[in-house]
């Protein structure tokens, strides 16, 4: 880019510098900022141009600029990112609670994809899959290196069809693990009764959960006679959703009053998020089960239980999302849409969860050995460019600074010893003085 001096004549390359006639002194004066902006633009132009017309194999424009937005984007943190067009539809469908794939949420850890949770009763979560696995390769072709979107892609298809994914496991040798595509029917919420004690098991945060949840507590109260003496929810490997689901769940267990509040980058983008009056367990005694895959929306709603004295929140330290992530169509979806982060999220009691997660009243472990069940060691924190929490709370594992109760040594893994203490609790009187504990 060229620029002209008004009195010299002269071109400088790099900064433009005004002569005073009357001392002949020189003062620099910086490119603006839409200035810089036009050659970085004028850079990424060059770059295409070479790598079209010089790189090893054809390439396609429209896909070196899906790369470009989607490199921009996921540089910011690991949840912003560009949905094109016919991703968009499908991101739409699958928040609608039904879809053809394997169920399972993921992310993306420097260039390979990573499993957050499988989702419960899908082709994912019967085959064994589990949090922390790395999945390379899709019907033995490499997906290392793809965008999430484009690797999500390779999972979804006709449900019916087999499909082989490629797992390395921490500390294991890489298996193949054959299954066949399904349709996604989400069924976010189901119910049970444990003991004689309210089971809920919400697996995730779509369109259905909170008429789901509405109807599975009608069923247990019709199920226990009308009267439920303790409630168990299980927000354990759910890896978050829709933030309008989540404040629609924790209305069930609060009467009114706040849930979350969103804050972005002015003031005047603060909002607070309210529960509706008329909550449909009150005066249950109520104990949430989280763990490290415990995300997002899971995690506004054991915030809301444990800031607002509602409840006990038992398990392990959450996965610590503390961000809310905007949907913008481009064009009315017609050029996709940007997933972009918009506003951090801050419990009731002010306190941002955002890489350190929502630490339990009660921290009781799966096992001795917690990698036999999910590995606690992701978190937030852990993935590139996570957003760093502004209070200054440090991203360390607090697993490793509490007292955690472990199940004994010849204790079954399938018999659920953190849902096993849940019970316990609710049973043998010592509910209320636990909470009077947790909130001394």
């Amino acid at each position: 880019m060229k620029y002209i001096l008004p009195t010299m004549g002269v071109i400088a390359a790099s900064a433009l510098f005004a002569f005073s006639t009357s001392n002949n002194s020189a003062v620099a004066v910086e490119k603006s900022s839409q200035e810089q902006t036009f050659e970085q633009l004028d850079l990424l132009a060059d770059v295409m141009a070479r790598v079209r017309n010089s790189y090893v194999v054809p390439v396609d424009n429209a896909d070196l600029i899906d790369d470009a937005l989607n490199g921009m984007l996921q540089g910011l943190d690991p949840h912003s990112s560009y949905i094109a067009p016919s991703q968009f539809d499908d991101m739409q469908i699958a928040t609608s609670g039904e879809y053809g794939g394997l169920g399972m949420e993921v992310t993306m850890e420097e260039g390979v994809v990573k499993v957050i949770s499988p989702i419960d009763d899908t082709p994912a979560k019967k085959a064994g899959i589990k949090s922390g696995d790395y999945l390379t390769a899709v019907d033995n072709v490499s997906i290392l290196g793809l965008s999430l979107s484009d690797a999500v892609d390779k999972m979804r298809g006709k449900p019916g069809e087999p499909i082989t994914v490629t797992v390395v496991r921490k500390g294991e040798d890489p298996r193949d693990i054959t299954m066949v595509r399904a349709i996604i029917k989400k069924k976010p919420v189901r119910h049970e009764i444990k003991d004689g004690m309210g089971y809920l098991r919400i697996s995730q945060f779509n369109e259905l959960t909170a008429a789901s949840l509405e109807t599975s507590i009608t069923s247990i109260k019709q199920e226990l006679g009308g009267k439920i003496p303790g409630l168990i929810v299980d927000l354990r490997g759910n890896p978050g959703g829709l933030l309008d689901q989540s404040i629609r769940v924790s209305s069930a267990f609060l009467d009114g009053g706040e849930v979350v509040s969103t804050r972005g980058r002015r003031p005047v983008d603060t909002e607070t998020y309210n529960a509706k009056k008329g909550e449909l367990v009150s005066g249950v005694p109520v104990i949430v089960l989280i763990d490290g895959a415990s995300a997002s929306a899971a995690e506004i709603v054991a915030g809301a239980v444990q800031d607002r004295e509602r409840g006990l929140v038992l398990g392990l330290t959450s996965f610590g999302k503390g961000s809310v992530q905007s949907v913008i169509p481009l064009r009315n979806g017609r050029d996709g849409a940007l997933r972009l982060t918009t506003a951090r999220y801050y419990t009731p009691a002010g306190r941002s969860i955002q890489g350190t997660g929502i630490t339990p009243d009660i921290a009781v472990s799966y096992a001795l050995l917690d990698e036999e069940k999910v590995d606690i060691s992701l978190r937030e924190s852990d993935l590139p460019n996570s957003i760093k929490n502004e209070n200054g709370d440090a991203d360390e594992d607090t697993d490793d600074k509490m007292e955690i109760e472990y199940p004994p040594k010849d204790f079954d893994i399938e018999d659920d010893f953190q849902l096993k203490r849940a019970l316990e609790i609710l049973k043998d009187g010592s509910y209320k003085s636990r909470m009077a504990a947790a909130r001394g």
